[in-house]
């Protein structure tokens, strides 16, 4: 059916109800007086109270200071950022046991699914086994201190014997010398010293050993505890626990309470942030294999816009434009919700296409901004002269003339109907040069109703029905 028809159809169902809404005032007499009385002067204002713009589905826009001559428009879509995405694998082989389902909304730290894997406790009877040898090796060091005072002490007595026995000795040779002493007393005393100054070599000898083995000994030491914190970093990495937390008592307490690797049954893996969960790789119960992809989720929220504009436009684009993503015409959304960000231009164009892919991050959020989402971009090119503009959807023509429905600053129930002074258009935006103000408001959905009610009789002015039914003059 043709647009025309259409709009007699409705001519006719708004006369036939203002008729018949209005049929008792004009069977009326008019009183003694009346009829000598002056008409209303005529008016362009037309009432549009809430229900009426209800019913209507009446919707406005603001006027705002657009450079529409200097604005390049180009369609796109949106996409999500390789941040927004998060993958989530099986850090070792063993059965899943999966605690969330697919688009399920998790938060951070929400358990995603918990891993029934031999090879952790393998890895537990490592830690295990590693601790031991620490444990054993802190004992043998530990005995080492004592073990080393001791021989101090016997070294110690042992060159005091041997001073002694030299000083003997010394006097014994200077009593043969003088012609006296007993033969066997000197020998004797020189066997003694002999014998004292082997063992005093033998404990000396003995101190440097003791002192090598616990050098090893440390260095030892020093190797199991790097293992064993090597296999706990290892744990910490597959069960995203920290070590100091690892190392922590378990929930029993007390001071026979097991470190918390060791109380571990299953590996639980987490959400290392907020989203949706997208796909599941495995069904629950399935037997994964090390680093196998068990689910993803996505943060919506995180995207981008990116569009394909001509090769030919090159030369007036450049990184760190003003730029606006603006929702589809005719659509829910309206154009008030349009994003803001600014301009980065793609790397590589396509020589094939002759276009080259232009992007932009919003700076705000907003509920429509999803991936697949089919938008425009609107690149505001340097040099551009702002002036105030509105949606070229809130013009409306009768015949040649065009008019626009400014709605009253005084009375919001109230819309203006005025002819339109236009300029330029983009197709989605058209300067006017007269009769607004910068955040005055006009009709955009609803203007050809309006425009088909007022038809030729503008200057009458008239009022709507709550029904939606036009009605010319006063109530």
């Amino acid at each position: 059916m043709r647009w025309s028809s259409v709009m007699r159809m409705i001519a006719a169902a708004a006369w036939l109800t203002v008729a018949g809404g209005c049929e008792g005032e004009k069977g009326r007499s008019p009183e003694v007086g009346e009829e000598h009385a002056s008409a209303p002067a005529p008016t362009n204002r037309v009432d549009i109270p809430a229900t009426v713009r209800r019913n209507l589905g009446i919707t406005f826009a603001r006027v705002e200071r657009r450079a529409v001559e200097s604005t390049l428009r180009v369609p796109g879509r949106f996409e999500l950022l390789q941040s927004a995405m998060h993958e989530y694998r099986a850090p070792l082989a063993g059965i899943v046991h999966l605690q969330v389902a697919q688009y399920e909304e998790v938060s951070e730290g929400t358990l995603l699914f918990a891993l029934d894997s031999a090879e952790w406790r393998s890895l537990q009877e490592q830690i295990a086994g590693a601790e031991a040898v620490v444990r054993q090796l802190e004992a043998r060091l530990g005995a080492m201190g004592p073990i080393r005072e001791s021989h101090r002490r016997h070294e110690e007595a042992l060159s005091r014997k041997v001073t002694i026995w030299q000083e003997r000795l010394a006097q014994l040779e200077e009593l043969r010398a003088a012609g006296g002493g007993n033969a066997s007393e000197f020998m004797q005393a020189r066997d003694t010293l002999n014998a004292t100054e082997a063992e005093l070599a033998e404990v000396i000898e003995t101190e440097a050993e003791l002192a090598s083995r616990e050098v090893e000994l440390k260095a030892e030491l020093d190797a199991a505890r790097s293992k064993v914190e090597l296999l706990l970093g290892t744990a910490s990495t597959l069960t995203g626990i920290p070590v100091k937390e690892l190392r922590e008592a378990g929930a029993g307490g007390g001071d026979e309470a097991r470190p918390r690797w060791m109380e571990i049954g299953r590996i639980e893996v987490r959400a290392h942030k907020s989203g949706i969960v997208d796909s599941i790789g495995v069904r629950d119960g399935a037997l994964a294999g090390a680093s196998e992809l068990i689910l993803t989720t996505v943060q919506p929220e995180q995207v981008r816009f990116r569009a394909r504009g001509l090769q030919a436009d090159i030369g007036r684009l450049k990184n760190g434009l003003a730029a606006r993503i603006v929702p589809p015409a005719g659509g829910s959304i309206g154009m008030q919700e349009s994003l803001t960000g600014v301009l980065q231009i793609g790397l590589a164009a396509d020589a094939d296409e002759r276009t080259v892919d232009l992007m932009v991050a919003p700076a705000e959020r907003a509920e429509w901004a999803r991936a697949g989402v089919a938008a425009h971009l609107e690149v505001t090119i340097e040099g551009g002269r702002e002036e105030l503009a509105i949606p070229a959807s809130a013009v409306a023509r009768d015949g040649v003339r065009s008019f626009i429905f400014r709605r009253d600053p005084k009375n919001p129930d109230a819309a203006i109907r005025m002819e339109a002074d236009l300029g330029v258009s983009d197709g989605r935006w058209v300067v006017i040069k007269s009769g607004v103000k910068e955040g005055d408001e006009v009709v955009v959905d609803g203007v050809y109703q309006l425009m088909l009610a007022t038809a030729g009789s503008a200057p009458k002015g008239g009022h709507f029905h709550s029904d939606g039914t036009f009605h010319e003059g006063e109530h």
